[in-house]
């Protein structure tokens, strides 16, 4: 199993995009031609980028052969799916199976995931005993690219003695998520070289406590983290269930590898798996870009925040992520509490 390349897109032409008896399960519902197995590979490629993890090309061990894709899609409205399309003479033989095994490995045993759902069409008995023999639950049913599925869900439990990953890239690498403000020394060991005031720090405000951690690892030592807290918060007046999301912090060493990207994707699978319907987040102008790159757009409206004896608006810019399709605000935001 290897990510999926721009290389791989006539193979996946040949395997699965061509295939009537594969694409009839899947979006489109018919073969496509080489142009559509293009624009798949640019998807997966950017996917990867966005997220650090996606889908993998599968090949014979052996013999290189290439056999299919399986992998974990982040879908903004639903979150991470388990997703497979084999070629037909690669069906049967149990590779769906163990590759997904592999994929679910890396989703709870690395990646610390809450959740990974699947999404198949109704009379697709051949997927649905793959997602069943892999400890998939029924979960209603969603509409999905325009279509009426049947859902899927897997919890952590899933991946309870499962083998290790068979994609190397991972194999050092862990998120760990915890309850509260994490570790002290973790903490002190990302800030070891940076100033005091980086950052937000030298705003001189008052900041919230965060309820949950989460913790990159690579070869025992903590690499990168990121903390949220949910509350009920007031936009335009309603109360909306939201995360906000701070502490993003990479230690210096590894910057630049994606470890950032990673940690914020998976940091809202939790915060969606936790109730929330939206996500904030409080930054610098400076770091805007990245995480629009990342799908979180500008808040316009105002955002008024709590700190000790007043009431004051935000000297920062704000950033929306929405989970539930719901209205951005355009009058006013209050936080309900002190920033974070």
């Amino acid at each position: 199993m290897e990510p999926m390349g721009r290389e791989d897109s006539e193979d996946l032409f040949e395997a699965v995009v061509s295939q009537d008896s594969v694409m009839r399960w899947l979006a489109t519902g018919r073969a496509g031609n080489r142009s559509a197995a293009d624009a798949m590979c640019d998807a997966h490629v950017a996917h990867w980028a966005r997220h650090g993890y996606g889908d993998f090309a599968v090949r014979d061990a052996a013999t290189r052969e290439f056999l299919g894709r399986v992998g974990l899609r982040n879908r903004p409205e639903y979150g991470v799916d388990l997703g497979f399309a084999l070629h037909p003479r690669a069906q049967g033989r149990g590779i769906a199976r163990e590759a997904g095994r592999a994929c679910l490995n890396l989703a709870f045993g690395c990646l610390s995931l809450p959740a990974v759902y699947a999404f198949v069409l109704p009379g697709n008995q051949a997927s649905i005993g793959v997602l069943r023999r892999l400890g998939a639950q029924p979960d209603g049913t969603v509409h999905s690219s325009g279509l009426h599925c049947l859902r899927y869900r897997f919890g952590p439990i899933t991946a309870a003695g499962a083998e290790e990953v068979v994609c190397d890239g991972w194999k050092d690498f862990r998120l760990l998520h915890s309850r509260g403000t994490g570790s002290p020394a973790d903490g002190a060991a990302l800030c070891d070289g940076l100033p005091k005031s980086f950052g937000m720090n030298g705003l001189g405000m008052v900041w919230a406590d965060r309820q949950h951690t989460l913790t990159a690892v690579c070869d025992g030592l903590p690499v990168a983290s990121a903390g949220w807290l949910l509350r009920d918060m007031a936009f335009d007046g309603s109360r909306r269930r939201t995360a906000v999301l701070s502490g993003v912090l990479v230690h210096s060493a590894y910057r630049r590898q994606g470890i950032a990207r990673t940690v914020i994707s998976v940091a809202v699978e939790h915060a969606r798996a936790a109730g929330a319907q939206t996500i904030v987040l409080h930054c610098t102008p400076d770091q805007v870009p990245f995480y629009r790159q990342l799908g979180w757009n500008c808040l316009t409206a105002p955002v008024t925040e709590q700190q000790p004896g007043d009431e004051r608006s935000l000297p920062v810019s704000t950033m929306i992520y929405d989970l539930a399709s719901l209205p951005y605000p355009t009058v006013s935001v209050d936080l309900q509490g002190l920033p974070f």
